[in-house]
């Protein structure tokens, strides 16, 4: 348990610097920057984002639990499985693009570039940043974190929510422990005006992150969903457009409250009709097929009857809200070495998508001790027991793995 929980811990650290939750952190990293000159603020920042992360991993922790309990086969990430949460979390990130850009304020000062004051809203707006972290963090797995999280989930809900709390105070302890210290905040470059450059230059990460959910849902849902998504992501452009008027009291008189009221009935109009035009359906990629590499389908039935046929057998666990999987599959499994090792050692490729909730997907993985995506497992050729590779790949890993399987024949 207690190396459990300092995989989970070291995982959460590391879990910063993944390509997912940069976009998010970069808020937190700049909340810390206003702050260097004040202790108090800082404090009560770092304390507002610590506690946003902790409780948002415990409820996600204790859904999880819950729903295993339940005999759903469930993992890391499952929320990510719902197109409904793909785009609720996909016009949030949108609504936080639009703020960095100053189309409209929440709960900041604008009177000054560079020296924005802290109201009493920046403990709560704190606080949802760090459960925002938390919730676009999951389609990441960390080094170290899938051995916790597969731990975990085989564990008593006591001993497992304190793996997920060790996780989340991981997550968490970098921007804490600045925020609580004001020594090492005397390492931060110091306010001023290149900090709204800076926060503009920022949103564009934020654009690239709802980009991707976009995408995420046309795989989930298809175009039906994808084209409600964008008409929504307009209606919030826009909102955000008259709230941000509204802020500024364009209008003379009682005018920038009824701004205020059609913004409030335009978000309305947006979430309303989401849980029911956005349902799981046929995606837009199909099985995304090589010319050189067929990748057949995966199911624990046809792996028991390929398996001892002469041929090795590699299966691809991956999703397309799964970041580390679609870097591994571009700059590892695409690449001509292993399309070259797969033809020459007659391997049969499977992918098992978990895009979409798939129990069979989630009980292997956990048979095989793993809590998150990507998983890669390669079957020998004769039969034996198969071999887990590392999350993050490597082309030589992969040649490498499938030359010895295919050499036991």
């Amino acid at each position: 348990m207690l190396t459990a929980m300092l995989a989970a811990f070291i995982g959460g650290i590391i879990l910063n610097l993944m390509p997912c939750v940069f976009p998010v952190i970069s808020l937190k990293a700049l909340g810390l920057l206003r702050h260097t000159d004040n202790a108090a603020s800082a404090r009560r920042e770092g304390l507002g984002f610590l506690l946003g992360v902790v409780v948002t991993m415990m409820a996600l922790a204790g859904i999880l639990l819950a729903a295993r309990a339940g005999g759903a086969a469930v993992g890391w990430g499952f929320q990510l499985q719902s197109p409904l949460v793909i785009a609720l979390l996909s016009l949030v990130i949108l609504a936080a693009a639009l703020n960095l850009l100053g189309v409209f304020e929440v709960g900041l000062s604008v009177q000054r570039v560079g020296s924005v004051d802290v109201g009493r809203g920046a403990f709560t707006r704190s606080a949802l940043t760090g459960a925002l972290a938390i919730v676009v963090a999951t389609p990441c797995a960390a080094p170290f974190m899938a051995s916790a999280i597969g731990y975990a989930l085989v564990q008593p809900p006591a001993v497992a929510l304190v793996i997920f709390f060790a996780l989340a105070i991981g997550f968490a302890a970098p921007f804490t422990l600045v925020s609580l210290f004001p020594a090492l905040a005397k390492f931060l470059p110091r306010p001023g005006a290149w900090m709204d450059v800076l926060k503009r230059g920022l949103a564009f990460p934020m654009f690239g992150a709802y980009a991707w959910l976009v995408w995420v849902l046309a795989q989930q849902a298809g175009s039906a969903a994808l084209a409600t998504l964008l008409a929504a992501s307009v209606v919030v452009a826009f909102a955000g457009w008259l709230y941000g008027m509204a802020q500024h009291r364009h209008f003379a008189g009682k005018s920038h409250k009824v701004l205020f009221a059609v913004t409030a009935l335009l978000i309305i109009a947006v979430i309303a009709p989401l849980p029911t035009l956005i349902k799981p359906g046929a995606g837009l990629a199909g099985d995304q097929l090589t010319a050189e590499v067929t990748k057949a389908k995966w199911t624990p039935q046809a792996v028991e009857a390929q398996r001892g046929h002469g041929k090795a057998i590699f299966v691809d666990f991956t999703a397309s809200w799964c970041i580390t999987c679609q870097v591994n599959e571009k700059t590892s499994l695409s690449t001509l070495a292993v399309k070259e090792a797969i033809a020459k050692t007659g391997t049969l490729y499977m992918v098992a998508d978990s895009t979409k909730f798939n129990p069979d997907v989630d009980d292997t993985m956990s048979e095989f001790g793993q809590g998150g995506l990507p998983m890669y497992l390669v079957y020998p050729a004769d039969g034996g027991p198969p071999k887990v590779l590392p999350q993050v790949l490597t082309p030589s890993i992969v040649v490498n793995a499938l030359n010895q399987a295919s050499k036991k024949a």
